[in-house]
């Protein structure tokens, strides 16, 4: 029987498209669902979900849950990490003091300022876990779903033996724009993408074996195509490719579009187009209207959807279950996947996932000023990871430092500012080894 624990599963929202995506399995032999939070409220409602599902769908599927995740890893097949660490504490400091230096930030949960103390909030939790894992569970596969993607499966990797991939829905998501743009059927169209997550490139596109690329630049000429993701044309038109993540958050992954306020009105729009601080200023909402919606489902004032989604994680538990191929994208350690990239880095790139479990493939070379762009956030992500193993507070401020767009803005100065008085306000839930 399989057993597949959730850690953090009071991330309502992951776990009820988790746990209905196994339900509408048909390979998926039925078993366990393991449900892990520390707050017990959120826990019993992801709880008591999962059970309504399980009754919806006609499955011989069980529940258990518990704050304890060690009473629950014991013969666990598969580990799905979605943690948030005292993320409603502080995402208005993760936004608001660096707004204060001039770093403008749309989402800020994945890299920037805002990403980069999430990460030294989140990774010392993320080690524990793993140790955990690795005493109780030493044979499951490790899936992860929190942010920041790269930052949190690069530590993973380098503070534990276990196999551990990042799972995103970036890549497919921005596909599948991309054939609506052409008015393409999605079927019809074949791509290739690699990158790091949140900056992947689409590097190929095609129909029946005819490049795609002049056509949508074609079209993004209309302003009733641009509009709809202007940052993201904008960097097809000047470095060549399309890139994986929605204009707003690509927006602050590099440094040409938020250093100004002029920038920001020229190619930043509402909502994930671009606003200023849009993650922020909505998702604590979003959070607790999530969680009104399934109490209504709950008591029958509303129905959720029994559809299987695009997220990787029953797809690939499928896959090794039936030893039926399939093809993911993960976020892996950099083996000679992507031959301009550093080696000692997480890349995304296509994997084969069977029996076998994850088998990332060959990609070769990115365009010079793509892999560029890239190499500039692994080293973020290798400056954050070695901080928090190491407890080196000083590599903690260098990835600050190195991170593009608040390079942009502030001297090193300004950004040593920024740093103390953002692990001063964040004391008390950074490790001590931040502590001043």
């Amino acid at each position: 029987m399989t057993k597949v624990a959730i850690i953090g599963a009071g991330s309502t929202v992951f776990t009820t498209e988790l746990v209905t995506d196994i339900l509408l399995s048909p390979g998926i032999p039925p078993g366990t669902f393991a449900l892990v939070d520390i707050d017990i409220e959120r826990l019993e409602l992801a709880h008591r979900m999962a059970e309504h599902l399980i009754e919806r769908a006609g499955s011989e599927w069980r529940v258990e849950s518990s704050k304890d995740r060690t009473a629950l890893l014991p013969n666990c097949d598969f580990v799905i990490n979605t943690i948030e660490v005292a993320g409603l504490a502080n995402v208005r400091h993760d936004f608001e003091i660096p707004l204060k230096y001039g770093v403008n930030q749309c989402i800020g949960d994945t890299i920037g300022p805002g990403g980069i103390f999430k990460a030294l909030r989140t990774l010392p939790a993320w080690l524990e876990i793993l140790a955990d894992v690795e005493r109780f569970a030493p044979s499951a596969l490790v899936m992860n779903y929190t942010n920041p993607m790269s930052i949190t499966v690069l530590t993973g990797l380098r503070g534990s033996n276990l196999p551990i991939v990042g799972l995103c829905h970036s890549i497919q998501h921005t596909a599948q724009e991309l054939a609506s743009y052409l008015e393409i059927p999605f079927k019809e169209i074949t791509f290739r993408a690699a990158g790091v997550n949140h900056l992947a490139w689409i590097t190929e596109l095609t129909r029946n074996g005819e490049d795609l690329y002049p056509l949508l630049r074609d079209l993004a000429k209309n302003p009733k195509i641009y509009e709809q993701d202007p940052v993201r044309f904008e960097m097809m038109f000047h470095l060549g490719a399309f890139v994986t993540e929605s204009s707003g958050h690509s927006s602050e992954y590099v440094s040409y579009f938020r250093k100004r306020n002029d920038l920001v009105g020229l190619y930043c729009r509402d909502g994930y187009l671009g606003e200023t601080g849009f993650y922020a200023n909505n998702w604590p909402r979003w959070r607790e209207e999530n969680d009104q919606f399934l109490r209504r489902v709950l008591v029958g004032e509303e129905k959720a959807e029994l559809v299987r989604g695009p997220e990787f994680a029953s797809y690939i538990i499928e896959a090794i279950e039936t030893n039926e191929p399939t093809v993911i994208y993960g976020n892996v350690l950099n083996t000679g996947l992507i031959d301009n990239l550093p080696q000692d880095g997480i890349v995304e790139v296509a994997c084969l996932v069977d029996k076998r479990g994850i088998q990332p493939t060959y990609f070769g070379s990115l365009p010079t000023q793509l892999a560029a762009l890239c190499q500039q956030h692994m080293a973020v992500h290798d400056l954050v990871a070695r901080a928090v193993l190491e407890q080196d507070r000083e590599a903690a401020f260098h990835a600050l430092a190195l991170d593009p767009l608040t390079a942009a803005v502030c001297s090193l100065a300004e950004i040593r500012q920024m740093f103390d008085e953002m692990a001063e306000v964040q004391r008390e839930y950074l490790p001590e080894f931040l502590q001043g």
